[in-house]
């Protein structure tokens, strides 16, 4: 066991290190706004001045910093976590950052003897809270060892995706649905609204309905994109769900046209739905 640090005690980063205040060789933290870290010495924490300093006391750091070049100073600037890791040192970033980051960022740390993991994470400043984010990591697989424990701390739910940069990958295609689901949201919004409807009550009916069926994870089930054969057992299942989303997809596009509602993401939605579920019709 060795102790844990933490660099970046942000809105979601604050959360996180404070589920480590009773890691058992204790926790050291450092950020650039001295009363934050003050908040975190008062209730046990170790303060460090600079990341090699956070570097020379744990053997896993995790650095939740805003962007890629803030996670290069950390890493690498003068007073970066390099410049104070020993071998065998375990950093784990955090953040989101461009795919090719944490692979060149690992390659220099290994001539250090030093591991890198891209841990990006998943479930906001309430998630962290709960102590219940999902975490996507990339590396490894004795470097996920030596970091596991500390990310089950904060996490709800710890998943393996692969080598050093699959995490980021994984956060990437899990944001993608994120934001567009935002953009398809707000088209929604638009419909209700010139349907003279609560905006607030569809808002409560898409929470309280995703809360049951799981939203669009409850389709994400199978391997593999590719389309389904009619003997394969989804077929039917999602044969199903394409012809509901179809006819509900064609009545809210009517709908919209005779509001005079442009509604662009359901057009294609409808145009390619049977597809992306696999079970595209066959032309006759």
């Amino acid at each position: 066991m060795s102790g844990a640090g933490f660099i970046g005690l942000g809105q979601i980063g604050a959360p996180m290190a404070r589920k480590l205040l009773t890691w058992p060789d204790g926790l050291v933290v450092h950020d650039v706004r001295p009363e934050v870290v003050a908040k975190f010495v008062d209730r046990g924490a170790r303060a460090a001045a600079t990341p090699a300093e956070v570097a020379r006391q744990a053997g896993v750091v995790s650095v939740m910093v805003r962007d890629d070049a803030q996670v290069e100073e950390v890493m690498c600037g003068p007073d970066g976590l390099l410049a104070g890791a020993a071998a065998g040192t375990v950093v784990a970033v955090h953040s989101t950052i461009d795919e090719t980051t944490a692979p060149r960022l690992a390659n220099i740390a290994a001539s250090h003897g030093v591991s890198v993991v891209d841990a990006p994470v998943s479930g906001g400043a309430v998630g962290a809270d709960r102590g219940d984010l999902a975490v996507m990591v990339g590396g490894d697989e004795e470097a996920f060892s030596r970091c596991e424990a500390v990310f089950r701390c904060w996490a709800g739910l710890v998943v393996h995706a692969g080598e050093i940069g699959a995490g980021t990958r994984l956060k990437l295609a899990r944001n993608l649905l994120h934001f567009i689901a935002f953009t398809a949201t707000a088209e929604a919004q638009r419909l209700a609204e010139a349907s003279g409807l609560d905006l607030r009550a569809l808002g409560e009916i898409v929470r309280h309905t995703d809360a049951i069926t799981g939203g669009p994870g409850a389709i994400m089930l199978r391997g593999d994109t590719a389309q389904l054969s009619p003997s394969d057992d989804w077929y039917p299942i999602f044969s199903n769900v394409r012809d509901l989303g179809e006819k509900d997809l064609a009545l809210a596009l009517r709908l919209g046209e005779r509001l005079g509602v442009e509604l662009p993401l359901g057009e294609r939605a409808l145009r390619d739905l049977a597809a992306g579920l696999g079970v595209g019709k066959e032309e006759a």
